[in-house]
């Protein structure tokens, strides 16, 4: 059963004081409740050791490991979960190759697009961006809070707010019916990603 409100993304190009594996190590301090492994580039190879790397960070904490777009990565690291967006491997054909028992997270700008998504057998949508963000290049203009609120009454999955999430909107992005938030840049941009993390954990926590 999918239970992680608080997916932390690492990134090493937004910045680069810190490597996947230590943002891993900080965020998990700090209480994330999942890492997601969100690398670009790179062989697949490196990307495979690198999530190996990671996964035994996680492992140690029983933490659930998410692998970005690569289903071929998730799968050589024996990850829990993959997450994909709308252009990446389908989340059908991803099911029968990983199975029941493994996370599969889809992405959506639209209530149609997240119905796509949960149809097709995810087990959370990743919706948004919600408010204006610089993590992603290509992402779609923001949905705003009552586009989250009317997807995440309707869905029969949880919903994970994504998409210039900060500890100041958070409470808000709860409120409208959000399960949890997956953050990239008010953790791994912060100058202490672990304390960032602890902020947005508690947050979190007041709300359950």
């Amino acid at each position: 059963m999918f239970a992680a409100r608080l997916h932390i993304l690492t990134d090493t190009e937004l910045q680069d004081r810190y490597s996947h594996a230590e943002l891993t190590a900080r965020a998990i301090r700090g209480g994330a409740e999942a890492i997601q492994l969100r690398r670009k580039q790179g062989t697949t190879r490196d990307r495979i050791s690198e999530a190996v790397a990671v996964h035994a960070i996680c492992r140690r904490k029983a933490i659930p490991l998410i692998v970005n777009d690569r289903i071929d990565v998730a799968i050589a690291a024996d990850a829990e979960g993959v997450h994909l967006g709308r252009s990446d491997f389908p989340i059908p054909l991803a099911r029968e190759i990983l199975g029941p028992h493994r996370w599969i997270g889809g992405s959506a700008a639209t209530l149609e697009e997240a119905r796509e998504a949960w149809r097709d057998g995810a087990d959370y949508v990743g919706f948004g961006p919600v408010f204006a963000t610089g993590s992603k290049t290509d992402a779609s203009p923001a949905t705003g809070i009552e586009a989250l609120r009317t997807v995440a009454s309707a869905s029969p999955v949880p919903i994970l707010a994504i998409g210039g999430v900060t500890e100041a909107n958070l409470p808000e992005l709860l409120e409208a019916g959000a399960f949890g938030a997956a953050v990239i840049s008010s953790v791994c941009c912060r100058p202490d990603p672990e304390e960032a993390t602890r902020s947005l954990r508690a947050i979190l926590d007041r709300s359950r």
